[in-house]
């Protein structure tokens, strides 16, 4: 299955944004900050967004919004990056009538994690229910691995199966597993241009990359995305000191963000952040996750300190 619009595949591979969703303070989306974000995440050279992922709030979403969220960032994003949209859901006919939902919007491919809830499921059923999936899906499909990261594990060699289907066409791996990430460029090798790798863990982009991944699908690619881009063209290089050290100094910047190697201000923290940076209107989130105090003074700081980075246009202006 062909990408629309006969966009080339090599669109596919380099750096993603698991992009947050902007709320307005009551919880609809924004549709003017979803305006700045596409032009913003376009000047981090970015070459793809997903949509509606957990960063993006999907599985909390109601089915409006996300139809809202996909017209919209198709609205902004004029074709010029790649827009992959989560439609997982608990069952094949539930996933198979979400993509259907979105099929006419002009996403470009439809992403597939475990399924949120199952009881005791085999490996069999689990690879019955991606290829049934698959087959009925009119548009090309993307898969999320998420290794052990999950209640729902979906093994190796049933991912590099699934992945041998001709409509999938990313695999978004955040497994950290160095056997799976061989397989899984194994699989990518054999399919000669047909199936790209992006690596799913942003604090390790550089393993990734000497693996022989084709690039990386971050949740902090919003603001990071320069960054990454410029961690995979150094890994590509060789030079993997430089990449290493920025691959430590980008873990600092989203530790910061984040709130901490807990995590605590996750999301609303990053969506502060986009806020700062005149992108969104609020951080609100659909599950009240808030920012203390010390994160905010952290997510200061580290604007200050990586502004570079962050703000790349707007210092450039003042050079």
């Amino acid at each position: 299955m062909k990408l629309r619009n006969n966009v080339k595949t090599e669109k596919l591979s380099g750096v993603w944004s698991a992009a947050p969703t902007p709320l307005t303070g009551d919880l609809r989306i924004d549709e003017a900050s979803i305006e700045r974000l596409a032009a913003h995440q376009k000047k981090l050279n970015l070459n793809g967004v997903f949509i509606a992922g957990t960063c993006g709030e999907g599985p909390w979403l109601s089915d409006a919004m996300r139809m809202e969220l996909a017209k919209a960032s198709v609205k902004y994003n004029q074709g010029k990056m790649l827009l992959a949209m989560q439609v997982t859901d608990n069952s094949a006919l539930r996933i198979i009538d979400n993509i259907k939902r979105i099929a006419d919007t002009g996403v470009d491919i439809a992403v597939i994690a475990p399924p949120f809830f199952v009881i005791n499921s085999t490996q069999d059923y689990l690879k019955k229910l991606y290829l049934e999936v698959i087959e009925a899906s009119p548009l090309p499909i993307g898969i999320y691995h998420l290794g052990k990261n999950t209640k729902t594990l979906v093994e190796t060699g049933t991912v590099t199966e699934i992945i041998s289907h001709p409509k999938v066409k990313i695999i978004k791996d955040s497994s950290a597993d160095p056997a799976t990430m061989a397989a899984i460029v194994q699989a990518r090798n054999q399919r000669n241009g047909e199936l790209f790798a992006l690596n799913g863990n942003e604090f390790d982009c550089v393993t990734y990359a000497h693996a022989g991944y084709d690039g990386a699908l971050l949740g902090g690619a919003c603001f990071n995305g320069l960054m990454a881009n410029e961690i995979l063209r150094l890994a590509k290089l060789g030079q993997n000191d430089g990449a290493k050290s920025l691959q430590t100094r980008m873990n600092e910047l989203m530790f910061d963000i984040f709130g901490g190697k807990d995590i605590h201000c996750w999301l609303a923290g990053q969506k502060l952040l986009m806020v700062k940076l005149g992108v969104f209107s609020t951080n609100k989130t659909i599950i009240n996750y808030s920012v203390d105090a010390a994160c905010e003074k952290a997510i200061d700081a580290a604007l200050e300190r990586e502004k570079m980075w962050l703000l790349p246009e707007a210092c450039h202006a003042l050079l």
